[in-house]
Order: C-alpha cells, then structure tokens, then sequence
C-alpha cells in the first residue's frame, strides 16, 4: 500500500476514487506545525543563530499526525500531494520532517485539477520538494510574527486595539483613507447641456453639448448655462457623420482577483463565499452513480493563462462543434506584469462536456452560479472577438458642437456564449450637410459626487493592483477586518469602525512604512525572489529584522498610553478615580490606581418586574435568562421559590432526599443521573459539590 498525504480531507474521497485500492489517501488538514512563542519576544525565531524558526505542533493536530505516523510506518511508500503553492509546499516539507522523510527523495505530487488524467500525470512524473518555496513561505511566516506580535502587542497595551498586521493594517488603511476622501469631499456644481432634433416621419434625436467654440465645454452656473442655451435657435447642421469597424476582445480567463470581483457584481457573493464555494468546485463535486470529481482547477492563482492542452484537447473541438470555425479564437498571451506568478492556469473547467446546464442537479444554486460564471468566461476568453460598428454624428449651431453616437453589432463573436452587459443603441438615417430643426433644448444642473465607498470587490482589486498580499490572502484579510471590528460590511459596502480608524491613525502616525502599500508590495517581491532562487531567508530577515526592531524601540519609548475615561466616581476602597475599561468579556469600570487597588465595580441588575405576582409565594414575577441566554418569567423569591411561569404542566416532581449532605451539612443529596449512571448529589449545588456513589440502600436517611 502506498500513502498519499493530500491538505483537505474533501479531496480524499474524490483522489481515493481516481487511484484505486494499491493507494491510501489521507489529509493533514491544513499545516501541522507552527513556530512556537518561545525566544525573543516569544516569536518563535532564533534570530541569533540566522532566524532560525523554531516550529512547534498544532496542538489540536495531535491526534492526526498520530494517524499519519502509524499508517507512513506501514506504507511502502509515502508520497506528498498537497496544494501547489508556498503554503502547500510548506507543509509538505513539515510532513518530511515530522514522518522522518528525505526530503530530496521523496514523492511530491503537483496537480492543478483533480481530474484521473490530471493524476495520472502527477503520478507518472512526480517532483521533489521545492526548498526555494519552502523558505519563501517561511520567511513570509516570520515577516507576519514578527510585525503581528510586535504591533498586537504595543497596540494592545497603548490603544486597546485588537491587532495588527502586515498585509491586514495597509489593507485597512486603504479603506480608512477612502473614507477620509468621502468625509473631506464638497460637491461642486456643474451644468449638462443637451438639444433634441427633429427627423423625417416625426422622430427625433437626443444631442450632447460636445465643444463649445472648439473647447470642452466647463459650465459651473446657471447664468452660464442661459448664455450658451440661448445660442442654441433654428436648426443644427450635421457636419461630421463617420462609422468605424471595431473589434472588442473578450476578457481573460478568471484569476483569483477577477473572480471575485465577477462574483460580487452578478450575486454580490463576498470573497470570503466565493472562495469558499471554488475551494468545493475544485476539490470534487458527487455526480451521476456517485462519482466525485473536480470541476475547476486550482482556485488560487494570479495567472490568465490557458494551457494549450485544454485548447487542444477541450477548448477548440467544442467552441467548433456549437458554434462553427469563424468563432474560434485563440488563448490570450499572459501579460507579465509585477508580482504575477505564471505556476498555475487560470480559474477553468476541467472538461467542456461537463455544461453548466447538465451539472444543475447536482450542484448547489451558488454552486451553479459560480461554475456558470467560470465556465463560460473561460471558453469566451478563446473565442473571436466581437465586430461592431460605431458611428459618431456631430452636429454645429452658433459654434456649439453636439454629438450624438452608437452602436450596432455586426459579429457576435464570443458574445454567442458570454454576452456582456451593454446598452447597444443604432443611430438612425442621418444626411451630412443637412440640417435638423431644434425641437428643445434644455440645461441640467449637477454636482459633482463623493468617491463611492469601497466594496469588498474593490478592495480585492485594489490589493492585487497594488501587490498586497496574495490571491490566498484577499478574502481572509478582509474577513479578519470584519472580525476584529476594524470595518462594517452592509452588503459588501466596507466602512470602517472608530477602532478602525483610530488604530490606521496611530499606525500612520508611528509606522508609516507599515501601512504604505510599496512597503508591503516590497516584502512580496522579496519573497518572490527567495521563490526563485534569487534571494536567501537569512538576507530578506536581515534586510527586515534590524530597522524594524529599531524603530518599535524607538516608538515604544515614545508613545504614550491612552488616558482611560473617567466615570466621575470615586473608588469606594481606596477613593481613586473610578474609570472606564475594556477587558476580554467586553467594557467594565474598576479603580485608576490599579495594580495597588484591584477594585472591580459590579454591574447592578435592576429585575424586571412584569406586574404580575407568584401564584405559589405571592412574590412579584421578573423576567430573567438561563444559562444558555434564553428568557423566561420567574419568581423573584428564588431560589427560596422555582415557580416558573408556563412551565407548570411540565415541572417534575422534586427529587426524593436521601440524606443530610456530610459536608455542608444544610444540604440534602438527592439522586442524580449523569453520564457514568445515576449517582447522589448536594442540592446546595454548586456552592457544595459533594457526590456519592450509589450503594447499597441509597434511601436509607441518616
């Protein structure tokens, strides 16, 4: 039996089906070791000996890397097939280390769809652990714990935010700075200026304002707008009328980015969805008989290149068969542009014959949805392009231009399958040298609009513009945002909270080499160049390491802590200041002179009282909660009195007593049934825990 170590136990079953019973497959469940919090700092890293990384066991992984172990023991061969990235990469080489493999002889299995001839490719030409990868992803770990710690840290103890972080903070900041821009802006008043032209069978045309005496027209008043309408008499002359052929190109195959840039603007899917519904697509789908098998390949990329396999093999016979010769196209070269990694393909089906149409009965409607999206913008990136015709009129009265234009489609091309959203409208019979008698005329007044608040599409884009980051880190930044409470989200529409906006001040202000986008942008394309060999661990931590620690010396030294908020009371222990702060439960108030006095002010609970009074006691009724937050009416005379409202038919009976507690000696045990049997317990629990086995008469009183 050979083992194959995959990350995702979901692709086990659909890889298991491809391989057959000679082969076991099973998952590490992502990474299985971490850098510990011991050394300096309790990063992890032996910075005196190299940066060094210290990697400690996912405590919660115990039990998996048990498993791996018993089961590597038996197989006469194991062999590595986890994702084909840095982050993949690494936690192979994590498995050699832990299961005691040679890194440079064992297996490593690269594929980018889970497909039986993609495995089988795999199979037959494995390759060996990547070391320039795996110091790429470790350098970039040690990047992240040390800036993470560091600023957590000081932020934490100075402003009482939540954390901070090397891709999270800038990503934040763009957002912050967004917001600002929204703040700062003053809308500025302009005037659009159009006319209507009569034509033959009592039509008509709508004209812009196009030049006013051979300038772009700039009309900020009303009185400006009366000077330039009151020129506009008669008729308009046609002067110019031109149709020009264009070509318009169909879009690449999806990256990551535009994926979820795509998924956002049809479904308003937010990235953190859309990845997710992806991650599912590509590790295998159930479909007729029960056959698992993946439908997409890997979704983790920033490369728009289609292999000329799938043009060949899928691609080509199938846009010929449905659609005929004049719509093939050819794949789109790969633009090289920054950061962008050209290791895997582009977001595609796996198989042309697998239609979205035919796989709906056994896909989930978002499923569909985004299959539907990644299929068809993938085979219309290799389709001809679109031919339209686009005619331009320009009209002349008084030494005002106005134009008028449009659009008529004279070759579909890709738009056969993908048909874009467009408003296409054709210019009617027009006559040059004629002219059109006015009909109307009229003057707009506008302002100008506030930048649009960023969405959570926009952001993606933004961080694959500016290099922040990587296509695996786009969704879960913006989702870590969310969950610290740094941004909002109201149906993608990101606006950042005051601890948001407090943190990116004092973070600009202190570090502002951590919030630059080029700062950030600069560390990737380190880690690119460790990837390909072209720069060492040890080199990129030096270059990082030593100015980073000198200016958190420095800052620490000098910022000062935020003064906590007085309450306007007085300490009843010591008779300090009373002020408010915040703790791990949420905000509480306790004594400034803190740690001499430890004085914690309780929180009063005035009871609600419902009017109603208890038909055993007599005492009012109040509303209250149990322990897992539920409401109920009760008592107020508890625990003197349980009488609960609505619950009088279904109250038990008291349970029988047995004897006098030993140890409170007020108390009585009474039967009880716990996991391991029945058993006697203290009716004064929990302030008495004392148990006792059930033996012999267990009714006997004392």
């Amino acid at each position: 039996m050979k083992l194959v170590i995959v990350e995702s136990p979901k692709k086990c079953e659909t890889i298991q089906g491809y391989l057959g019973p000679e082969y076991k497959v099973m998952a590490s469940q992502g990474h299985i070791r971490d850098l510990s919090t011991k050394g300096r700092g309790g990063l992890g890293i032996n910075v005196e000996e190299g940066f060094l990384p210290d990697f400690v066991f996912n405590p919660e992984k115990k039990r998996i890397v048990d498993s791996l172990r018993k089961e590597a023991r038996k197989a006469e061969e194991v062999i590595l097939a986890t994702d084909p990235d840095r982050e993949g990469e690494a936690i192979s080489w994590h498995l050699a280390q832990v299961l005691s493999l040679p890194v440079e002889d064992t297996k490593r299995l690269q594929f980018h769809e889970i497909t039986k001839p993609a495995l089988e490719e795999a199979i037959a030409h494995p390759g060996r652990i990547d070391m320039n990868l795996v110091n790429s992803q470790e350098t970039r770990r040690m990047y992240d714990r040390v800036i993470g710690f560091k600023l957590s840290g000081l932020l934490k103890r100075k402003i009482s935010a939540k954390s901070a972080g090397r891709v999270q903070s800038v990503t934040l900041r763009m957002i912050c700075d967004n917001d600002e821009e929204i703040a700062a802006f003053k809308p500025e008043e302009y005037w659009s200026i159009s006319a209507t032209i009569a034509l033959e069978g009592g039509s008509s045309l709508l004209l812009s304002l196009e030049k006013v005496d051979g300038k772009a027209p700039e009309i900020h008043s009303k009185e400006e707008a009366d000077k330039i309408l009151g020129r506009i008499e008669g008729a308009l002359r046609l002067i110019s009328l031109q149709n020009v052929e264009r070509k318009v190109q169909s879009k690449p195959a999806f990256t990551t980015s535009t994926m979820q840039q795509e998924a956002y603007n049809r479904y308003r899917f937010s990235p953190s969805r859309t990845q997710s519904i992806a991650q599912r697509l590509y590790e295998g789908v159930a479909l007729d008989k029960g056959e698992k098998i993946g439908l997409i390949t890997y979704m983790r990329t920033d490369s728009t290149r289609i292999s000329p396999e799938f043009y060949e093999r899928h691609a080509k016979p199938y846009i010929l068969e449905r659609f005929g010769e004049k719509y093939l196209g050819k794949p789109k070269a790969m633009k090289k542009q920054g950061r962008i990694q050209d290791a895997h393909e582009a977001i595609r089906p796996t198989g042309t014959h697998r239609t979205p149409e035919s796989l709906k009965p056994y896909l989930s409607s978002d499923e569909h949805k985004l299959y539907k999206l990644i299929y068809e913008r993938a085979l219309a990136s290799m389709m001809s392009d679109r031919v339209e015709s686009v005619s331009t009129a320009l009209f002349d009265v008084a030494g005002l231009t106005f134009k008028a234009s449009g659009t008529r489609t004279i070759f579909p091309g890709f738009e056969a399958l993908l048909r874009e959203e467009r408003e296409e409208k054709e210019l009617p019979l027009l006559e040059e040298g004629k002219e059109y008698p006015l009909l109307s005329k009229e003057g707009e007044q506008k302002f100008t609009k506030a930048p649009a608040r960023f969405t959570e599409a926009r952001v993606v884009r933004l961080m694959e513009e500016r290099g922040i980051g990587r296509p695996s880190t786009y969704a879960s930044t913006i989702k870590t945002l969310k969950d610290r409470g740094y941004v909002t989200s109201d149906k993608g529409v990101l606006t950042p909270t005051e601890s948001g906006k407090k943190t990116t001040l004092v973070l600009r202000k202190y570090f502002p080499e951590v919030v630059s986008p080029e700062y950030t942008a600069n560390m990737e394309t380190k880690l690119d160049e460790i990837e390909e060999g072209r720069e060492s661990r040890l080199e990129a931590m030096e270059e990082f390491y030593g100015p980073f620690m000198e200016k958190f010396e420095k800052v620490q030294r000098e910022m000062y802590k935020d003064p906590d908020e007085e309450t306007g009371e007085l300490c009843p222990v010591c008779g300090s200041p009373l002020v408010k702060k915040k703790g791990r439960y949420g905000p509480f108030v306790s004594c400034s002179a803190y740690p001499s006095c430890t004085y914690v002010k309780k929180e009063e609970r005035k009871p609600a009282y419902t009017g109603e009074n208890c038909p055993e006691c007599g005492k009012p009724l109040v509303e209250r909660k149990d322990r897992r937050g539920r409401s109920f009416v009760g008592c107020s005379g508890y625990p003197e009195c349980h009488y609960i409202k609505g619950a009088e038919g279904r109250r038990k009976e008291a349970p029988e007593r047995v004897k006098k507690c030993p140890d409170c000696k007020d108390g009585w045990l009474v039967r009880r049934h716990g996991k391991r049997g029945d058993f006697l317990g203290c009716t004064n629990f929990p302030r008495c825990r004392h148990i006792e086995s059930v033996e012999g008469d267990p009714k006997k009183d004392e």
